[in-house]
């Protein structure tokens, strides 16, 4: 469990908040209650991603994050413009490593200006900086 001062510093940066493990965690259960985990899933699969040295590989995760996140009516799609989507696709023809790096910038500035402050009200949050 995080200390309280470390929590506070989530306030201001989503990027701690989402490198801590606790953090992560906290946030995806926040998200989960408001029905919009679908981000903070596709930003985690991106980070995997960009990890993956095999090009066999890569190209098996890009296919599987694309169904799952990108594609129009996935299971779990995540709310970007035609112009990063189109991108996105044209990007996956040859995977590498920032195929997703649009796409899962524009969730990252949703998550920023849109779930944080929500999320830094919320009772998860709350409990965290007692």
């Amino acid at each position: 469990r995080p200390s309280p001062e470390e929590a506070l510093q989530w306030r201001d940066s989503l990027e701690k908040l989402l490198q801590n493990p606790y953090g992560l965690a906290s946030f995806c259960s926040f998200l989960r209650s408001e029905f919009s985990e679908e981000n903070a899933e596709f930003w985690v699969a991106c980070e995997d991603y960009k990890k993956t040295k095999s090009p066999v590989k890569m190209a098996e995760k890009a296919k599987k994050i694309y169904q799952e996140f990108i594609q129009t009516e996935a299971p779990k799609e995540v709310n970007i413009d035609h112009f990063t989507k189109a991108v996105t696709m044209k990007n996956l023809v040859e995977p590498s490593p920032t195929s997703f790096d649009m796409a899962q910038k524009r969730i990252f500035a949703l998550m920023e200006k849109d779930s944080l402050p929500r999320f830094v009200r919320s009772e998860f949050y709350h409990e965290l900086i007692k």
